[in-house]
């Protein structure tokens, strides 16, 4: 319906209608600049459709990459948690290990003090 109205406006197309003997350069220009169109439209659709899967892939990419940041966050924080803990238990050992070294030289001392005589007065006879 639409056809013949459309032809009637862009000029004889002897490519398409018959008994046309119009504007030959004029209709091929036409038909090329239709084509072209076809053309085009089919490209853009073709480059639209790709990106908007790679926009898709890149979305899951990123958020996978965002959740593997987060793990990334909390490991380093349960490691800085351990790490605290870890020199806090070493500070009460190491306290733990003087308080029983000062223990030791206490009992040694109150158990041998004839001994550390003794062996003055040996020392002292030779």
């Amino acid at each position: 319906m639409l056809g013949p109205y459309f032809f009637y406006i862009w000029g004889c197309i002897p490519e398409i209608t018959k008994n046309c003997q119009d504007m030959t350069n004029a209709s091929s220009t036409y038909l090329g600049i239709v084509g072209g169109a076809i053309i085009g439209a089919i490209v853009s659709w073709w480059i639209y459709n790709r990106q908007k899967k790679t926009a898709g892939i890149q979305d899951s990419t990123l958020k996978r990459i965002k959740e593997l940041d987060e793990n990334h966050d909390r490991i380093l924080k349960k490691l800085e948690d351990f790490n605290i803990r870890h020199d806090i238990t070493l500070d009460t050992i190491t306290e733990l290990s003087k308080k029983i070294d000062m223990i030791v030289e206490k009992q040694e001392k109150s158990n041998n003090p004839i001994r550390s005589d003794s062996s003055k007065i040996t020392n002292e006879s030779k």
